[in-house]
């Protein structure tokens, strides 16, 4: 696994189009591709070019995906620059979206915790990567 080059994470949803709006307006993703009607499936890659990773969310005709089945379900993003996470902040509440409690406190000490538009939390962390900053915590 040390060598992948690129890493997809993929989910199923009943709300596609609310998840493009909320990923790409919300949290400034970009659209990397898409496809509708493949094999009974419909779904968008939204991710940034130049990183090594991209979100897939799909919705297979006839299934339903449900919502995010806990709380702890997080996405989290970690911003070491502090007007940088300001500008996440900013343009997430921009959006609409308003933060939630996190089930794990830790999450509220040191950012903020959203939901999408399937109930999956995303965490807007203040501070940098543990591993990157000579900590391994959370």
């Amino acid at each position: 696994m040390k060598d992948a080059q690129h890493l997809r994470v993929a989910r199923p949803t009943d709300n596609l189009d609310a998840l493009i709006a909320f990923y790409t307006e919300a949290l400034g993703f970009e659209k990397l591709g898409e496809f509708r009607d493949h094999e009974g499936f419909d779904g968008v890659m939204l991710g940034h070019p130049e990183l090594a990773y991209h979100f897939e969310f799909t919705h297979a005709q006839g299934h339903d995906a449900g919502r995010a089945p806990t709380h702890e379900n997080l996405l989290v993003f970690y911003f070491a620059d502090d007007s940088s996470w300001q500008e996440a902040v900013n343009r997430i509440e921009g959006f609409g979206a308003s933060a939630v409690t996190s089930f794990n406190p830790y999450w509220d000490r040191s950012g903020r915790t959203y939901e999408d538009p399937d109930g999956y939390r995303i965490v807007l962390h203040n501070g940098p990567w543990p591993i990157q900053a000579g900590r391994a915590s959370h």
